[in-house]
């Protein structure tokens, strides 16, 4: 019982940062768009579309899931360099 206490508890504090690594990580792929889009158009796309989603679920306040559509973007977005 008290494991299950103590994992809800860091569940519950660690909540809120994940929710302020989004808008880091969207600002960092909006920057990547602006300096250095991919030039392949699919890849742009794709990016784009990733970008979007996430701040639907960032909004929704499902950090966990914007979290990983971020990182998908952001590999993207090294891939494609």
């Amino acid at each position: 019982m008290r494991r299950a206490l103590m994992f809800l508890v860091a569940t519950l504090i660690s909540l809120p940062l994940w929710a302020m690594h989004c808008p880091q990580d969207m600002a960092k792929i909006d920057a990547l768009l602006q300096s250095d889009p991919p030039t392949d158009p699919e890849v742009l796309a794709k990016v784009k579309e990733l970008r979007a989603e996430d701040e639907a679920l960032h909004k929704a306040g499902d950090h966990a899931e914007s979290v990983k559509v971020l990182s998908e973007a952001l590999d993207l977005l090294s891939a494609s360099e």
